[in-house]
């Protein structure tokens, strides 16, 4: 069952008491209408995440060029999303992934060189990639397609549908950091190297959209332990009422990205992103696991143990094409607090129905593992409580 749309509750009394229940900007401050808030945690609830959550697929002819001279990608890259804010009111998206390029002068991704091999012309007539600061794509080139262009604009997608809706989940924003060549038959963007100087950018640009109030940092978490492990397996994660309509960030990338982003700021002082990281590590919080069934029972240990984990129902859109849910049905059932899919709803082209939900959520349920026997999935995000202010 999809997630209907939510109505608009009436200008009155009772709006006005929900308003302040649940405050403007996060935190519902002990709200009667989610008795559990100072009790369930962040990391004892289980919610939907779209995959590459700006994509959309090649349009044509690219595609059909990439379909006839290299199947696999047309394959892989054949699913568009809705925009964000689409996402999180009709599809019950709680976590979205963005993936983003450096390009502080503004113009590097201005042209591409898949349209310009095929049609003579390449320029994208889009003016935000002419701005400086970084994009948001899949693929320099040849799978470029966004819903929003920048990071910026793809952030404040999110602020405004979450100042819209103050009492919502938090959503989880996991990012990653690109900087890979292309092998390819014509002249291709050699995209900047991420290292520390552009991670202190990425920052900065999350910072510029969001406020420190509306977020929940790993100094947050950490509070006054030594490490984020410590603080994990001590305190745990802020409890709902302290974390409603607040976001929180996480990098995608591991190896020499990851250790450029933790360097100088030990157990992530002062940054913005969460990193994912083994127990044992002091940045250990979160954790990556984006293989359900061979990963299964480490995902529930490390639930139970208190941390965040990611994983992903699907990839590649070959579970949609041949309508198996092994992989979905593992991912749910794991545990895993953001389980990514790219098919928050079918796609009838492929005929399989196949699509990814979480079961009884509103949109989100307790999580399986970790959350307390009485939750129910209402008392993690009620349609009923969560304001749209939009209409």
């Amino acid at each position: 069952m999809r997630l209907h749309h939510v109505q608009a509750l009436a200008l009155s009394l009772g709006s006005a008491a929900l308003l302040a229940a649940t405050g403007c900007g996060g935190g519902t401050h002990g709200s009667s209408s989610y008795p559990l808030d100072d009790e369930l945690r962040l990391n004892q609830v289980q919610v939907l995440g779209s995959h590459n959550s700006y994509h959309i697929q090649p349009r044509e002819p690219l595609f059909s060029a990439l379909a006839a001279l290299v199947p696999p990608l047309a394959r892989a890259w054949e699913y568009t999303h809705l925009p964000l804010g689409e996402q999180f009111e009709t599809q019950g998206v709680r976590q979205i992934e963005l993936d983003v390029f450096a390009d502080p002068e503004g113009g590097l991704y201005d042209e591409r060189g898949g349209p310009k091999l095929l049609t003579g012309n390449g320029a994208s007539n889009v003016p935000e990639l002419r701005e400086p600061g970084f994009k948001v794509l899949h693929v320099q080139d040849l799978d470029f397609e966004s819903t929003c262009w920048t990071f910026v604009q793809c952030l404040e997608d999110v602020r405004a549908w979450s100042e819209a809706h103050p009492g919502h989940a938090p959503i989880a924003i996991l990012v990653e950091a690109k900087d890979d060549p292309i092998d390819a038959p014509f002249e291709s963007v050699v995209p900047i190297l991420i290292e520390r100087e552009e991670l202190d950018a990425l920052d900065a640009e999350i910072r510029s959209v969001f406020t420190e109030d509306q977020m929940i940092t790993p100094d947050d978490v950490r509070g006054d332990h030594a490490t984020l492990e410590e603080a994990i397996r001590e305190d745990g994660w802020p409890t709902l009422e302290v974390s409603r309509g607040k976001v929180l960030f996480a990098l995608d990338n591991e190896n020499r990205v990851k250790d450029d982003y933790v360097e100088g700021h030990p157990s992530l002082r002062g940054r913005v992103l969460f990193v994912s990281a083994r127990p044992g590590e002091p940045e250990a919080a979160f954790v990556k696991l984006n293989d359900p069934i061979g990963s299964f029972d480490l995902i529930q240990q490390l639930v139970g143990e208190g941390f965040l984990i990611r994983t992903r129902a699907d990839g590649d859109t070959e579970q949609a094409r041949t309508g198996d849910t092994t992989q979905r049905d593992a991912a749910i059932a794991s545990g895993a607090q953001y389980v990514s899919s790219d098919y928050p709803v079918p796609n009838p082209a492929f005929g399989t129905g196949y699509f990814v939900e979480i079961p009884g959520g509103t949109p989100g349920r307790c999580n399986p593992i970790s959350a307390p026997r009485d939750c129910t999935s209402h008392d993690v995000e009620s349609p009923d409580f969560l304001e749209s202010l939009d209409g």
